[in-house]
């Protein structure tokens, strides 16, 4: 299979990729997970429009995907530089860094699903010598990194749609789960797209040793939800 068309120097980026990677028809699974989210519902930390676009800022900007987005970043910059010891690295961190079981099962379940598809259907060299530098598994966010420096993608527009991918299925499960109707949905999605345009340039900065987070309520959230009585969600 030849690979995927990259446009040449001076051209404006091609960015139907990363529509199509990170729409919610790409089979990663995302939809099964809520990132903890079914158990901030449960215990009315999520209740109603408001609360929710208060829980996914939060998490947009201290938690969970912004340290997935600042890994994308270091993934993609060694990637692009062909630093395979740096890439390593960030590929061993980005395996780790979770703070419970389901949050590492979420990862690193949609990474597998991720490359598998990509590799399929969007091949490109450094994706097909993967095995050969790293023998674990692939957190999601370095997968589409990745996948990004591997098709000359732009960084701060990955970081962004990866960001916006990540809001809207967060978006999608309180819509069922609150429930919200689908206008709330909506108006929640829109809410986000400023935090997404503040949040993408920042976390493709931060060095990877001032990785972390502080949204303590859904990392607790993310843990609790392993032993919750009645769940629709895998996290």
């Amino acid at each position: 299979m030849s690979e995927a068309p990259v446009a040449p120097p001076g051209a404006s980026p091609d960015l139907l990729a990363l529509f199509v990677w990170l729409s919610p028809a790409y089979p990663v699974g995302a939809f099964a997970y809520s990132h903890g989210l079914e158990w901030a519902v449960e215990t009315q930390e999520v209740s109603d429009l408001a609360s929710l676009t208060n829980w996914v800022d939060d998490l947009l900007c201290h938690g969970g995907p912004f340290a997935d987005a600042v890994l994308l970043a270091h993934a993609f910059e060694a990637a692009r530089e062909g630093n395979d010891a740096r890439l390593r690295e960030v590929l061993e961190l980005a395996s780790a860094f979770a703070p419970s079981r389901e949050r590492q099962m979420e990862t690193l379940n949609q990474g597998d699903a991720f490359l598998s598809a990509t590799r399929a259907a969007w091949p490109a060299p450094l994706l097909e010598r993967l095995p050969a530098l790293w023998d674990g598994r692939v957190a999601y966010p370095a997968a589409v990194g990745l996948a990004a420096a591997a098709h000359g993608l732009p960084l701060t527009a990955t970081v962004s749609a990866f960001l916006n991918a990540v809001a809207a299925n967060l978006i999608s499960a309180a819509v069922r789960l609150v429930p919200l109707g689908q206008t709330d949905g909506n108006r929640a999605l829109a809410a986000t797209l400023a935090t997404v345009r503040e949040v993408a340039p920042r976390a493709a900065e931060v060095p990877l040793d001032q990785l972390g987070g502080a949204a303590l309520k859904s990392d607790i959230a993310s843990m609790r939800h392993e032993t919750q009585y009645t769940r629709l969600f895998r996290s």
